[in-house]
């Protein structure tokens, strides 16, 4: 009795320590068998094939083909009390596809809904709508077990598309009542071959031509114009240093901004993106610049009665220009979804130059 005593306590101890570090919520792998339990598929889940979709949140997909024109699907993911989405795409991109949603709602009754991804933005992004054929309207459906998910659903096509998009939304926040998802915490998309089972992870299409659109944007309009004017206006009695730091770093700034100009006219031709608005900020950006360099051309001189309007027109363009600039930059940053580091990056090094900038400008202030 003693022995049967220490027994039993020892595993219960192995089974307390087991569910304290979450050893069965996370058990799912291709290696495992524990689709046997799982309640409610409408199809066999012997001989489905299996790849790791996405390592960095424990996405796991099943599939499989039935007959000429059936296949079946199967996502298992980690249960955050939020929503998992897996989709198709033509051009590998959330825009213009079409993705199946699942969560489990109140009451721990499973929601899964097709939606047609028209634009980024959570107002476009539709519900009870999209380019997929269900075989049956039971299809999709949802199901939690040991702490994950399981989204099922049957396409009717003789061939998905390789292109495949997923998402996961944020941690304890499900879709409104009216199905309305939120903006995912993460996404991503991979290239499937279905007859193989082997699948590639895509990354960012041109991504040295887009960071180097960025850069030498970034650096030329939103940061040597910003110094070259602190250097004309607070290094006056440098005469007549400040006048060649000044035109030496603008030209440098100007060459470096029209690279990037060009370098984004090629991306949008590539990508065939369309950012309008992105696009039509630096063209006016670019305009400005060039009219400053005409006017530092056509300057007139110090003791000429026009310098005095020549002086208001320079000022009034330049940090126009300036401000334009520094917007677009921040703007483009968020078109191209960059790493966050990026725009807290250029935040940081322009927050710099404008703390200096209102330093200098109160000790010239306190000097006169």
């Amino acid at each position: 009795m003693k022995m049967k005593s220490l027994s039993f306590i020892f595993i219960l101890l192995i089974q307390l320590i087991s569910s304290f570090f979450g050893v069965n919520s996370q058990s799912d792998s291709c290696n495992s068998n524990n689709l046997s339990n799982l309640k409610g598929l409408p199809f066999d889940t012997t001989s489905l094939s299996c790849f790791n979709l996405w390592n960095d949140h424990n996405y796991i997909l099943r599939y499989s083909k039935t007959g000429s024109d059936v296949w079946n699907f199967l996502l298992s993911a980690p249960n955050s009390n939020n929503y998992i989405a897996i989709g198709f795409s033509q051009s590998g991109k959330m825009k213009g596809g079409s993705a199946v949603v699942g969560w489990i709602g109140p009451n721990s009754i499973g929601i899964a809904k097709q939606y047609y991804l028209v634009d980024k933005q959570p107002n476009a992004v539709f519900s009870d709508q999209g380019n997929l054929t269900f075989v049956d309207k039971k299809s999709p459906a949802i199901t939690s077990q040991n702490s994950r998910l399981y989204l099922s659903f049957q396409l009717k096509t003789g061939q998905p598309i390789t292109n495949v998009i997923y998402s996961i939304g944020v941690d304890g926040s499900l879709p409104n009542p009216r199905f309305q998802l939120s903006q995912h915490a993460d996404q991503g998309n991979i290239l499937v071959n279905y007859q193989t089972g082997q699948a590639k992870v895509l990354g960012k299409p041109y991504t040295r031509l887009r960071r180097g659109h960025g850069s030498l944007n970034m650096i030329g309009w939103g940061i040597c114009l910003l110094i070259g004017a602190m250097v004309a206006r607070y290094l006056r009695e440098k005469d007549p240093l400040w006048f060649y730091l000044h035109a030496c770093i603008q030209v440098v700034g100007f060459i470096l901004g029209v690279s990037g100009i060009i370098t984004g006219l090629v991306l949008e031709d590539v990508l065939s993106a369309s950012v309008d608005r992105h696009k039509t900020i630096g063209i006016f950006v670019l305009i400005f610049g060039c009219l400053q360099v005409i006017a530092f051309l056509a300057r007139p001189k110090v003791d000429s009665k026009f310098r005095f309007y020549w002086n208001i027109y320079h000022w009034t363009v330049g940090r126009t220009m300036i401000i334009l600039a520094a917007a677009n930059v921040f703007y483009g940053l968020k078109l191209a979804d960059e790493h966050k580091g990026w725009t807290a990056g250029y935040a940081v090094a322009l927050s710099i130059l404008i703390v200096t900038a209102i330093g200098l400008e109160i000790r010239m202030r306190m000097r006169k």
